[in-house]
Parts: C-alpha cells; structure tokens; sequence
C-alpha cells in the first residue's frame, strides 16, 4: 500500500469502532441481538446528508434484483447494506481501512446479511476483481482523497459491465481558495485531493464514461447542518458519525460548515454511464 493510501487508512481507523457503535445503540434503547439495517442509519453512512443522501442516490439509478453491485470505499457497509435491503441485489464494498472493513463484516452478520453482502480491504486504484464483473458501481465520498483520479476511474470501468451505471456523491472544490482543514475526510492539506464538477467530467470521460446528470446537493448539505446542530444542541447522541471521526469531530464538521458557506466545496452527485 502505498504512504498515502496507508494515511488514510489511519485517518479512519478507529480500533474500537465496533465496540462504540454497539454502545451507542444500546444507549438508545436498540436491542442488538435484533439488529436491522435501519437501526444503523445514524453512524453508518458517513458522507453529508447520510442515509437520506444515499436514497437520493438510488432514485437515480436503474438497479435491479439480479444485479451485482460495487461500493468503492464502502466504510462500514452502510450504503451496501442499504442497497441489499431495498433492491434485494448482491453488494459489493472494499474500503482501505482494515477496521472498517471487519466492522462491516460484523453488522453485516447481525443485521442477517452476510450472503448478501461482501466485503475486501483494497486499494480502489487496484481492486481485486475480475474485468467485467459489475453491473454498477457507487462511490460515495471517497475520492476525495485520492489523487490519481484518472487511475480510479478507469479502475472502475474496467470492472464495470458495458452500459453499467455509475454515481459518484463527492465533495468538489469550488474555485481557487485554500480550504480550512481538518475536516472530515483530511487531518491536513497531503490526503486531500479534490477536483472542480468540470474537471470530473473530462476525467469520466477519458475513462469511457458518459455523464448523464450533474446534482450540485449544496443546499440539501446546508439543511442537513442545520438539522444536526439542532438535534446536538444538548450535546451529540449516543450515535453518529462523529463516532467514526475521532475526538475533534467537533472542529471537522465545523470547518465542513465554514468551506461549505464559503463557497469553497459543493457536495455533487454525478450519473455516468459506460460506453
């Protein structure tokens, strides 16, 4: 793995992930001996607007039951979890980061997935896949950190099906100003690698992809702000993201909310098709 790709990995990982999302859920009275999908909604889709950005995806996109789905960068499975459960489908997801991957083989197993789902600690640069093998693919807000984007795209086609369909829900760089840093993705300047909706374009496209629909989801991410400072007013919940960002997600979200107002970032969902 090469150092950047190791220092991602260690931005995410968190060792006792598991243990603090089961604590969290028992804090709010779940019983995790029946475990569901929804029940997990609030930690496990860490990308702005969460589960309600995640269904916004899927209205997108033409899935069917006996599709095969990959999620590259799939954290702890919340989105391929989510995907099984409302199209029936096969899942997918490989993420870089080796807790989030055995975290997402443990929910998986308690929510009573595990066949239908999979998971692989891999590069997304070099995924461990067959050419050909999936009938779409989702990334959300993974590439961020990633700064051979040319590489990842054409990565994915290769192991896209012909026609297959794919969404893209980044954090896009909106003009020349520096960002305030950390945020949720990055502790600093090294691991950020953000790209203009424009530049995405001639990227997808040099990989054989054709962009169908262009979604600049800035105000969607505003009002999701605004909905979780009003529900943290007393002080954070026993479970959400901030479970995944460490000690200072306070100052992550926070200088999220200022480059957001700013003008700096826009999140933007892209719909591209394979040639």
């Amino acid at each position: 793995m090469e150092s950047i790709e190791n220092a991602v990995a260690q931005h995410y990982g968190r060792d006792d992930l598991l243990e603090r999302i089961l604590a969290g859920l028992t804090a709010m009275g779940t019983d995790v001996s029946h475990l569901g999908p929804e029940d997990l909604a609030p930690v496990d889709e860490f990308h702005l607007g969460g589960r309600n950005a995640t269904a916004y995806a899927l209205s997108k996109m033409p899935l069917r039951t006996d599709h095969h789905v990959l999620d590259v960068g799939c954290g702890i499975g919340g989105a391929t979890r989510h995907i099984a459960t409302q199209i029936g489908c096969r899942v997918t997801g490989i993420d870089l980061t080796p807790e989030y991957i055995a975290t997402a083989k443990t929910l998986a197993e308690m929510t009573g997935q595990g066949d239908q789902v999979s998971y692989e600690v891999a590069s997304a640069l070099d995924m461990p896949f067959d050419d050909e093998t999936f009938d779409a693919a989702i990334t959300l807000h993974v590439a961020m950190n990633i700064r051979d984007r040319s590489g990842l795209y054409r990565e994915i086609a290769r192991v896209m099906k012909s026609g297959a369909t794919l969404c893209i829900y980044d954090v896009m760089k909106k003009g020349d100003e520096a960002l305030t840093f950390p945020v949720p993705w990055a502790q600093s300047p090294e691991t950020s690698h953000l790209t203009t909706p424009e530049e995405m374009g001639v990227l997808l496209g040099d990989a054989g992809f054709t962009v169908h629909d262009v979604d600049d989801r800035t105000e969607f991410a505003r009002e999701f702000f605004r909905q979780t400072l009003a529900a943290a007013a007393d002080g954070p919940p026993p479970l959400g993201i901030h479970v995944l960002m460490g000690a200072n997600a306070r100052e992550k979200i926070g200088n999220t909310i200022e480059n957001l107002g700013s003008g700096r970032i826009a999140p933007v969902q892209m719909i591209a098709r394979l040639n």
